[in-house]
């Protein structure tokens, strides 16, 4: 029984490093984790240690192990290859090869048919995540790219050309030098489909977050249902909750291990894949979340980071805001005269060198004066039109590219926007 009571904790104890060090990697740079120990331990394994190790090459080796350790990491970071997109199908199909030929025979005709769509969605999504145009901006495309969204003047201002692509750069748009291309609404390139996450397939990519989540969280479940319903008719007295357990009396926790063991030991491929979805599902939900908070808040992640530096010089008393004139003219050689999106920039936010105004500019009549910011809830984010809106835009990119003097579109001029949130 101890034997098979440390083949459950050695499980366990592999799973929960390889999952929470997986959390760490994929997680530790988001601006909401900035200033905890999840960000420090980030930096640790990709910054510090590294550094540490790079010092010691440099006096036993003058740098020659660490110099072609460094070429290769340069191309798995750097590169497009798709070595992380075969480890993560990999990763699903191996589960699910473990998985199946001891869970399939114990379900029913509907646990069946349910588990069936379960396992062919991330696939499908997957698929027309990696393989779908993110929206890559070119010569062809560019003009109605410029068209899609206004600048806000604040983390994107006209007239800012790409040095790799020598075309201005659109409104929301960045270059991806993994992709070696500027992308339409670049959220992110994530290395788990070998693309860019953006205007072209961020509703695939949210759809792929979704069904993984849903298949991970439907798999664990299953997974702990069989197990616990076969651990029950071999020991009468074990609960799935150890304070259930006999009888209601409770179980001691040794001996709820050891039942656990049992168990997994009987049937250890189910049971190492039951407890990896259980581990991992907090995470793929957590990840999903993010990313509809930040629909919500209507902005992407590339966004987030910018206005995380706003925030930074707001602390520091470095911005200024100041009302945009109404009727300003505008330069169409970088800018569009109009665009699809049903709203104008009403405000212009700047950087003070010295913490002091910006005293170069001319006094504009009606806009006043310029005014200090200190917090991000201060400004305006011209891209947040509400959470209904928010959604079409990522589901139905093209959705609103019609006339913008439609009174649904004057309407939505006149909504009053939400604040921007790192």
């Amino acid at each position: 029984m101890f034997v098979k009571m440390g083949t459950f904790t050695t499980i366990a104890l592999i799973i929960g490093v390889i999952s929470f060090m997986t959390f760490v990697t994929f997680f530790g740079r988001l601006p909401a984790l900035r200033r905890t120990p999840i960000a420090w331990l980030h930096r640790f394994i990709w910054v510090y240690f590294p550094n540490g190790v790079l010092a010691l090459d440099r006096k036993l080796t003058a740098g020659r192990v660490t110099s072609s350790c460094s070429r290769f990491g340069n191309y798995l970071m750097h590169e497009r290859h798709p070595t992380v997109l075969i480890f993560f199908i990999l990763l699903l199909t191996i589960g699910e090869y473990l998985y199946l030929p001891t869970a399939w025979p114990q379900l029913n005709h509907l646990q069946k048919a349910t588990g069936t769509v379960a396992i062919i969605l991330p696939y499908v999504f997957l698929y027309l995540s990696a393989f779908s145009d993110p929206g890559f901006i070119t010569p062809a495309n560019w003009e109605r790219e410029m068209q899609r969204y206004p600048y806000d003047f604040s983390i994107f201002h006209p007239g800012i050309e790409c040095q790799t692509c020598h075309l201005l750069k659109p409104p929301r748009s960045k270059h991806c030098s993994i992709c070696k291309g500027c992308i339409g609404k670049l959220d992110h390139h994530c290395i788990f489909i070998n693309n860019c996450v953006g205007v072209g397939n961020h509703h695939w990519f949210i759809l792929l977050l979704l069904s993984t989540a849903v298949l991970t969280s439907y798999g664990g479940a299953l997974g702990l249902h069989l197990l616990a319903t076969k651990m029950r008719n071999h020991f009468s007295y074990w609960a799935l909750l150890p304070w259930n357990g006999n009888n209601g009396q409770g179980l001691d926790i040794s001996t709820w291990l050891i039942v656990w063991g049992w168990g997994m030991q009987d049937s250890v491929a189910m049971g190492a894949v039951t407890l990896l979805q259980l581990m991992t599902t907090p995470m793929v939900w957590g990840l999903l979340g993010y990313h509809l908070w930040l629909i919500y808040c209507g902005t992407t992640t590339n966004e987030s980071l910018k206005w995380g530096d706003w925030q930074a010089e707001m602390s520091e008393g470095y911005a200024f805001k100041r009302r945009m004139p109404a009727d300003r003219p505008k330069n169409l050689h970088i800018e569009r005269a109009w665009t699809r999106w049903p709203a104008e920039t009403e405000q212009i936010l700047v950087r003070s060198e010295d913490g002091k105004p910006p005293s170069l500019d001319l006094p504009i009549a009606g806009v006043g004066e310029w005014a200090p910011v200190w917090r991000l809830k201060d400004v305006e984010n011209l891209y947040d039109l509400g959470l209904w809106d928010n959604l079409i835009d990522i589901f139905f990119p093209n959705y609103l590219f019609r006339d913008p003097q439609t009174p649904a579109a004057e309407a939505k001029r006149r909504r009053k926007r939400r604040r921007p949130r790192s």
